[in-house]
């Protein structure tokens, strides 16, 4: 380092004190201070141990387990940090009906759908109407409250409590996400076919295949 050069660049000997602010100045330089990450060292430490390994006579059974369970416990970290499971967990949070800071009424999403709908904005037509299914069904205790829920976990819980809608509530769940993050365009008829599932939701008991309440379905 800087102290070797300075010794073969001089050809004397320095004393005590001369010698003590050389190392001083020495140990200042940023070199000795820099941090490696965690990282970093775990890989260059797995490639220490695999280089002690050239030969059979080598393979110590601890330090073959040693260095296999670090190169594990690195693909694992890496696994969790950017793989898959992560991003398909964001993806299934992401995709969630109702905000968890939402708290309109059925109602009040289904007034936001016929202003849309009046605009002919049929994406968000579409969007709020499956919000005011999902909502309403909430309010009558069908589905539990509960945040984040997408549209498919809404749509299958929705059709174990109401069989006779089920292919109609899957099928509407699907068209949610098409359209509110698949970037699917919506129609006229697709809100209107939203709609009238949610009317005859209304009408629907709980656990009863296409028993219906009377006079709870709001023709439109």
């Amino acid at each position: 380092m800087i102290l070797l050069h300075l010794a073969a660049a001089i050809p004397v000997d320095p004393d005590a004190p001369t010698a003590q602010r050389w190392a001083r100045e020495e140990l200042l330089d940023p070199v000795y201070h820099q941090q490696r990450s965690l990282l970093s060292r775990l890989l260059d430490w797995i490639s220490q141990q695999l280089s002690g390994l050239r030969t059979p006579a080598a393979f110590d059974p601890v330090a073959v387990a040693l260095v296999v369970a670090a190169v594990v416990a690195v693909v694992v970290i890496a696994f969790l940090l950017n793989g898959p499971v992560r991003r398909s967990r964001k993806v299934a949070s992401d995709r969630r009906v109702l905000d968890a800071d939402d708290v309109r009424t059925a109602e009040q999403i289904r007034a936001a759908a016929d202003a849309a709908a009046a605009r002919e904005d049929w994406t968000l037509a579409v969007v709020e109407r499956f919000r005011a299914l999902v909502r309403s069904l909430e309010e009558r205790t069908v589905l539990d409250v509960r945040a984040a829920r997408t549209a498919h976990e809404a749509a299958q819980a929705a059709a174990g409590r109401l069989p006779g809608l089920g292919d109609e509530l899957v099928s509407a769940g699907r068209l949610f996400d098409d359209v509110a993050y698949g970037h699917e365009p919506a129609s006229r008829d697709d809100d209107r076919r939203l709609a009238d599932l949610d009317a005859r939701a209304r009408g629907t008991r709980p656990g009863a295949a296409g028993a219906r309440v009377a006079d709870a379905v709001v023709p439109r």
